[in-house]
């Protein structure tokens, strides 16, 4: 049933393209090459996924925030990945916390790069992090990740800026929020403040919602309408990210994600049901399905 589900998502609509002007085919898989080259990363409303490795967890609401592979998450429409990656023994495992994926660094980017050959049309911002505590390790962090970027280093931009469609075709953007000695390496995110909204200002100028600890539901819902809304207005070469996703603090400090992507993302679904045109940023999602993804992406057009 799921199988039969998913595949339908490879639908084609035919839109009209406010950045390329004519009557274009686009499906979830191939939709950035609707955009023209010229339009900044920034300009545009662009699906994500929060802890986008994340399939699995020892107690249900934990450390889960996603239903589908990294795979499926590029086939529906999203275009923006949070890897979180522990460093151990040399190498990155994909991590939520303490929570090992079952699945490594090598893994994320066999998906990707897979995809971004199959659609050239298409680019990924991935945000790496550094995830839980790192063991067994003869190099830093930085030397690990140049290591696994020099496999296929033509399929990375790691300008310091945010790159027009056309410059970042066919290749992964890296969202650095890492220290790095080796500059410039991507979009420098490395002043991320916990649990907030903040402002980033260098080579690169971002905005970021993230109150994720959420202990009131109604200013989440508050923080994720005035991002879109600023976004909608605003300055179209500042990258807004925002966060849907969060988790409701229990007992004993124990989260619950589900209790809050069950609250939100319906409310996302109706806000882009009747905000169907504009530039709205990148909205990061926990269980994104491709309803979200199409939604979303739709407002580009």
């Amino acid at each position: 049933m799921f199988k039969k589900a998913f595949l339908l998502v490879a639908a084609v609509t035919m839109v009209v393209s406010s950045f390329a002007g004519t009557a274009l085919a686009y499906s979830s898989t191939n939709w950035m090459g609707s955009v023209k080259d010229s339009v900044s990363l920034a300009a545009l409303s662009i699906p994500g996924t929060h802890d986008s490795g994340a399939l699995y967890e020892p107690i249900s609401g934990t450390a889960k925030t996603q239903e589908l592979t990294i795979a499926q998450q590029l086939s529906i429409g999203v275009r923006y990945l949070d890897i979180r990656t522990r460093h151990y023994k040399d190498a990155f495992p994909i991590h939520h916390g303490a929570v090992y994926q079952n699945q490594n660094f090598d893994d994320v980017l066999n998906a990707v790069i897979s995809f971004l050959n199959a659609n050239p049309s298409e680019t990924v911002i991935m945000s790496v992090k550094e995830e839980h505590t790192p063991a067994d390790n003869t190099r830093s962090y930085e030397e690990t990740f140049n290591w696994y970027v020099n496999k296929n280093r033509d399929k990375w931009l790691l300008t310091d800026r945010i790159p027009t469609l056309g410059e970042a075709r066919g290749k992964i953007v890296l969202l650095r929020r890492f220290g790095a000695a080796q500059l410039p390496k991507g979009i420098n995110a490395t002043s991320w403040q916990e649990n907030t909204t903040f402002t980033i200002q260098n080579a690169a100028a971002l905005k970021v919602q993230d109150y994720y600890k959420v202990t009131d539901r109604n200013k989440k819902w508050t923080d994720i309408q005035s991002m879109y809304n600023e976004a909608s207005t605003s300055n179209p070469s500042r990258l807004y990210i925002n966060f849907t996703s969060g988790y409701s603090p229990g007992l004993f400090g124990i989260p619950n994600i589900r209790a809050i992507s069950n609250e939100i993302n319906p409310k996302v679904s109706q806000f882009f049901s009747a905000s169907t045109k504009g530039r709205f940023g990148i909205s990061v999602m926990d269980f994104i399905t491709s309803d979200h993804a199409s939604k979303i992406i739709a407002t580009n057009f």
